[in-house]
């Protein structure tokens, strides 16, 4: 199959990004918009992501009948649900080629450029995989309900707990909760008010302060980003043991938590080779060595020749 494009999509719970290349590899537009979770929305996320690659291709001065000629790789926040990604494998497109993945395999493929290796998404969620050169083998990516450990939604939950909790006396007030509960008035009725709209974002937004009163050595402060790296260090071991040779973190958590992890994650942890998108760009390249089980083939994922 010839193909003139590629075109990766990396279709977040927060926005969606796109970036196409031609088959030498050359930038030819990049583009971004709202959320994109096929699992919360697939209609609403289909439409987001494929309104972006239309502006995509106008932005390179492309006619739409180019997508035509055009392998597509599309990582979505939702797609480790099955029936999520199959909704979204049956979406009508125009492309001559496409494959659906996940938004944390693509940033794996892309974080070390398609080689063997994991990666841990520590953001306002949390999510991890590894990649053997074949399979991915993932865990998290539940939501706030049910997972999200070592995740910013979480830390800002656990955080507003302490912080009520103090209020009412059955812990010692410190700076950090009577700063947050400041925000709310301390009252703990405005609180309750609160947590009937907050959605993952809004608890994950106290992330920062609570990192910023533990390095001051806020008692409370100190006791939540301690527990928060336990969380993460569980979830390194599980990689590790998985045969993980390397794992890059990424997320609004992963440069503040570095410093509490346990030392002996030091010789695993690296740098991303690239970004989500171009491990999306790699997934399409790959596509027609993409199976239902989403076992790849390494040499199928090289990037492209220029």
């Amino acid at each position: 199959m010839q193909s003139h494009f590629l075109v990766g999509i990396d279709g977040g719970g927060t926005h969606c990004r796109v970036r196409l290349i031609d088959d030498r590899g050359r930038l030819l537009a990049e583009c971004q918009g709202g959320p994109a979770n096929i699992f919360s929305n697939t209609e609403r996320a289909m439409s987001t992501a494929l309104a972006l690659v239309n502006d995509a291709f106008m932005l390179a001065g492309l006619p739409p009948s180019a997508q035509r000629d055009t392998w597509a790789g599309f990582g979505f926040a939702g797609a480790n649900v099955q029936r999520a990604r199959k909704q979204a494998e049956s979406w009508p497109m125009p492309f001559a080629s496409r494959t659906i993945a996940s938004d944390v395999e693509i940033a794996c493929l892309g974080a070390h450029a398609g080689q063997p290796g994991a990666v841990m998404i520590l953001g306002t969620g949390s999510q991890a995989t590894s990649f053997d050169g074949q399979t991915f083998h993932s865990f998290g990516g539940w939501g706030f309900g049910l997972g999200d450990q070592g995740s910013g939604a979480i830390l800002g939950r656990h955080a507003l707990r302490l912080a009520l909790q103090a209020h009412e006396g059955i812990f010692p007030v410190s700076p950090l909760t009577e700063a947050l509960m400041a925000d709310f008035n301390h009252s703990p009725e405005d609180l309750l008010l609160w947590t009937q709209s907050a959605g993952a974002r809004d608890w994950a937004a106290f992330s920062p302060r609570i990192f910023d009163y533990a390095v001051q050595g806020d008692c409370h402060g100190l006791d939540l980003v301690r527990q928060l790296a336990r969380e993460i260090d569980s979830m390194l071991a599980c990689l590790v043991n998985k045969g993980s040779p390397r794992i890059a973190l990424m997320g609004g958590i992963a440069q503040p938590i570095l410093p509490w992890l346990h030392d002996r994650w030091r010789g695993y942890i690296v740098s991303a080779a690239g970004d989500a998108l171009d491990g999306a760009l790699r997934l399409g390249r790959g596509v027609m060595a993409a199976t239902s089980s989403h076992t790849l083939s390494a040499q199928s994922l090289s990037p492209p020749q220029g």
